[in-house]
């Protein structure tokens, strides 16, 4: 079975400063604090600040006022991976690692491949044998090592990080050691919507797998509410592929712990893949944040998430891998059921088709 994550080959292009300052960090001549420098430098440039718009002809079609989208499609490698990537590849190389490994379906590995290239580092990537990416093309042109491990994606994350521990590499995959660092990494999405609004909005909606970008979001939101940045933290709105993610289902059950699903019962299609699994690995922490903050857990069907990606091209002209957007899907469907009070909404469209 060859499941394709949806996500075309593109181009991967970063400028000619990038470039120049690539060359530096790499190299091992130079002392490690400059290359830092030069390579924070690098993520200065690249990576984050993604365009915020507000989506009028949406507000339109679907009766809402102030209505915004987070594109993190600006980020190089086209989702907000990009942002986790850099900032592990940063930590690789201020601890001395000379390797970074982990397991992808697809849009993480070439996020980290083009961090690691960019760094100098040697990159190893699992794919689960039987996945299908397209992307594939782009980490080999990186010069990652790609490998075909038997299982589904969660058996795989456990292998690569059993090598890791084994053979000395950094261990990028999620739920792990680096999990506050991915948190923290993401995190910095809600201080670019508040930079971009001057408030936080009354909700943020967020499409879900692992949970990670959830949780750093809310956990962006709840650091500036208390150090008074902000005067509310929002609602968060979880969503992802209907019963096929152990987020959403843990939250409609009322349950405090993110439970597992039964993976033979999890079903992949090129549309859902980007969202599914039946464990994810910072559950715990994304089904705090939506009962901390009140919010809401949606499952989304293939065919709306196929439907508003053809919308979002005719009405706003972004072109957005359909699996992204889930949450925004979530949140006008929220809206149609409790009828919101003027105020400020925005939804994260996590990546380009």
């Amino acid at each position: 079975m060859n499941l394709i994550d949806g996500v075309k080959t593109a181009e991967l292009k970063v400028s000619s400063e990038a470039k120049e300052l690539s060359a530096f960090v790499k190299d091992k001549s130079k002392s490690l604090v400059d290359r830092l420098e030069s390579f924070e430098d690098i993520i200065n440039i690249e990576v984050g600040d993604t365009s915020m718009t507000r989506a009028k002809s949406l507000e339109r079609e679907f009766d809402i006022r102030q209505l915004y989208v987070k594109y993190e499609g600006d980020n190089p490698s086209g989702t907000q991976k990009d942002r986790i990537a850099f900032a592990q590849v940063y930590d690789a190389l201020r601890r001395g690692f000379d390797t970074i490994a982990l397991a992808t379906c697809g849009n993480y590995g070439v996020a980290v491949a083009l961090a690691a290239d960019l760094a100098g580092l040697e990159c190893i990537i699992a794919i689960p044998a039987s996945y299908h990416t397209e992307r594939i093309k782009e980490m080999e042109s990186l010069s990652a090592k790609i490998m075909r491990l038997d299982g589904s994606y969660e058996d795989v994350v456990t292998k690569v990080s059993e090598m890791a521990a084994e053979e000395e590499w950094y261990d990028a995959n999620p739920g792990g050691a680096n999990t506050p660092l991915q948190i923290a990494s993401y995190a910095q999405i809600a201080t670019e919507i508040v930079d971009d609004l001057g408030d936080a909005p009354e909700y943020c909606a967020v499409p879900v797998s692992n949970g990670t970008l959830l949780a750093g979001i809310y956990r962006g939101f709840a650091s500036l509410y208390k150090r008074g940045k902000t005067s509310k933290i929002p609602k968060m709105i979880a969503a992802s592929s209907t019963h096929k993610n152990p987020i959403i289902q843990s939250f409609k059950k009322g349950l405090d712990h993110c439970q597992d699903l039964q993976p033979e019962k999890v079903k992949e299609t090129k549309y859902n893949e980007p969202l599914i699994n039946w464990h994810s690995f910072d559950g715990d922490e994304a089904l705090y944040a939506l009962n901390q903050s009140e919010g809401e857990a949606f499952n989304i069907s293939d065919k709306k998430m196929r439907d508003m990606s053809t919308l979002l091209v005719k009405k706003e002209g972004l072109r957005i891998l359909p699996a992204s957007t889930a949450g925004l899907i979530a949140l006008l469907e929220l809206d149609e059921q409790l009828n919101f009070e003027p105020n400020r909404f925005v939804a994260v469209l996590t990546a380009k088709y």
